[in-house]
């Protein structure tokens, strides 16, 4: 899942009594691009030093890749990051999910200013929530004003609430019932804020639409077509295959880093359970900005733009489309998606031709805003950087 910038869910740097020495290396097949790959390494030994355990870096230009890692997969043992590693990519999952939406709308099997209860009759409802008001475009476009359920999630909360909680399996109905008990936060189309249950919400419009479970459409739909063989929806599966690296979260500024290796993302659903390594996601990021996922007229959906108002604190410029994020830079801007698991954060970047894109999947999760937004704006000005 992302962070939410401005409600202080955002996490902080990990307390500097680990000492972690840089590993680096090029993946195998890599074809190594010079300054790319230097410009990538500076950046994940830099996220390093903020007090990441572990970090593992792609650029891509064509069909030319640079691959970096830096630190360690395991504190106890000091291995090193893994190449080509799996981790979880969290709200990376909500772009899949806008594309399999953007996708039905191409084949006429709905439409973007669907209401929500078209669809999904007496889900929306109760303390001012009315799905009857509630677009499918304002679902995608974080425009529906609908409380985000995992601020109430116990798992995300403390050391106790991760181990309690951690093998717990949450169907999207009850995560919806959560966010069903909160007032909106804003009427329908009047102001922008993040919420995982939008996309949840989604996943069930998917799923009614299709008769299909979300793991068959997504494999169906994206990633057996771009051959992305390890790119997929775990369900209730709590482990990683391996190679990876483990995650790390620390969950008060300055405690101890807690191991989130182990966990059922059932809660994430289509906002954010998807498992993928660097390679995958980059040819995933690639593919989707060349065109070969959505036809032009859905692509222009998904790239009109509003302001991501409450991330302007820490993203000055930051514009939210269906599933895609704008970012500003010097040289015009780039698409992304940020995503945060416990223990695992990832960072990229893609232009709008797909030619380059940059993934860094970030192995540590700290606690205290401040030293969070340093590692975040390292890794944002890295991506750009080499975008530029």
């Amino acid at each position: 899942m992302r962070f939410q910038l401005g409600r202080a869910v955002v996490g902080a740097a990990l307390a500097v009594t680990l000492v972690v020495a840089p590993v680096s290396g090029a993946a195998a097949g890599a074809v190594p691009a010079g300054g790319d790959r230097r410009l990538l390494q500076v950046a994940a030994d830099d996220l390093l030093a903020l007090g990441i355990t572990g970090v593992q870096g792609i650029a891509a230009d064509g069909r030319r890749t640079s691959t970096v890692r830096s630190g360690v997969a395991d504190i106890r043992t000091g291995a090193p990051v893994p190449e080509d590693g799996y981790f979880r990519m969290g709200s990376n999952t909500k772009t899949f999910a806008a594309v399999v939406v953007l996708q039905l709308v191409g084949e006429g099997r709905l439409s973007l200013e669907d209401t929500v209860e078209r669809w999904l009759p007496g889900v929306v409802a109760g303390n001012g929530n009315d799905g009857r008001r509630v677009t499918v475009r304002q679902l995608l476009q974080h425009t529906s004003g609908i409380y985000n359920y995992t601020s109430d999630l116990p798992g995300l909360a403390s050391p106790e609430g991760y181990l309690e909680h951690r093998f717990a399996h949450l169907d999207p109905e009850e995560l919806v019932a959560v966010a069903m008990k909160h007032e909106p936060v804003f009427a329908p189309g009047t102001s922008w804020d993040y919420s995982n249950t939008n996309y949840v919400l989604a996943g069930m419009v998917v799923e009614k639409i299709t008769g299909k479970p979300w793991t068959a459409v997504v494999r169906e739909r994206i990633t057996r077509p771009l051959g992305l063989t390890r790119t997929y929806s775990p369900g209730d599966v709590p482990t990683l295959p391996r190679p990876h690296a483990k995650a790390y979260q620390q969950f008060e500024p300055g405690g101890p880093l807690l191991d989130t290796t182990l966990l059922n993302l059932s809660w994430g659903w289509t906002a954010g359970d998807l498992v993928t390594t660097p390679t995958d996601l980059v040819r995933f990021w690639q593919a989707l900005q060349a065109g070969r996922l959505l036809r032009p007229a859905q692509m222009a959906e998904m790239r009109r733009t509003v302001l991501a108002v409450t991330f302007q604190d820490a993203f000055p410029g930051a514009r939210y489309g269906l599933g895609v994020m704008w970012s500003p830079t010097s040289c015009g801007g780039y698409w992304s998606h940020g995503g945060d698991v416990p223990g695992t954060s990832t960072v990229n970047g893609v232009t709008s031709d797909g030619r380059r894109a940059v993934v860094l999947a970030i192995h540590t999760r700290v606690a205290g805003d401040e030293e969070a937004l340093a590692i975040y704006h390292r890794a944002d000005e890295a991506v750009a950087e080499l975008l530029c």
